[in-house]
């Protein structure tokens, strides 16, 4: 199979990934933002966070939410450790983010051995106006390399800018990213290689992979979404997504 789904905590699953066997880590973290007080952040769920009250769609939970700034910068740090030993030489890792936790993102990126290279932004056309306020309007692509880049490994021409607005008619997570997003970011994995999301989700990132004809290994806590995500990798191997959910009125 072109990809392997593990079910389960994200750090125990990299424990099992050997070293030096993928090529890109693309992830989604849980942001554990989403408030302005630390008892905002740690105390409501990803769907009060992220969901605004008139949201039509009823889109289920997801767990690791609920961390303070401290603890989760160490919890980050960890993870791209690990992340980092499992990738190949001249490999990349990039990592979504909000403005809130960009610092600790970066910080975490370098702790955890990475060389920072950048900043990418995703651009969200169709997002709410804030009256006396700028807009609110993109999210982060932290990356970075495990050493030196290696342009010859992979001689691709990204941009720094995504414009995509969130999934509406296949939207299926809260937080789902949009798979012709993933497709471009996922090309800085060389053809062939593979692609690391110890954040499955929805399984977006795997589905973005194997359409890429990138190879996909991820892992997700939630036996909701991994059933989903297992749904959507299949139905990527032969490049006909399953409708999951039906359109937003």
């Amino acid at each position: 199979m072109p990809y392997t789904l593990y079910r389960g905590d994200a750090l125990t699953a990299l424990a099992g990934i050997p070293d030096n066997s993928v090529d890109a880590v693309i992830t989604d973290p849980p942001y554990n933002s989403g408030g302005r007080t630390s008892s905002e952040r740690t105390g409501r769920s990803a769907r009060a966070k992220y969901t605004s009250a008139d949201a039509e769609h009823d889109l289920a939970n997801f767990p690791g939410e609920n961390r303070d700034q401290r603890s989760y910068g160490f919890w980050l740090t960890l993870l791209l450790t690990e992340s980092y030993r499992a990738t190949v030489e001249s490999g990349t890792a990039l990592v979504f983010t909000d403005w809130r936790q960009l610092p600790t993102t970066t910080d975490a990126l370098q702790a955890a051995g990475w060389t920072w290279r950048g900043i990418a932004s995703w651009h969200k056309p169709v997002s709410r106006p804030q009256k006396g306020r700028l807009k609110q309007s993109c999210e982060y692509i932290v990356w970075g390399t495990k050493g030196p880049v290696d342009a010859n490994r992979n001689p691709v021409y990204l941009p720094g800018l995504y414009t995509a607005s969130q999934p509406r008619k296949d939207r299926v997570h809260i937080t789902q990213k949009p798979v012709e997003v993933m497709q471009e970011l996922v090309k800085i994995c060389p053809p062939g290689g593979t692609v690391l999301d110890p954040f499955t989700g929805s399984g977006t990132t795997g589905v973005a992979a194997l359409r890429e004809g990138r190879q996909f290994i991820g892992a997700e806590l939630s036996e909701h979404y991994a059933d989903i995500a297992e749904q959507r990798l299949r139905g990527a191997l032969i490049q006909d997504d399953f409708e999951l959910a039906g359109p937003e009125e």
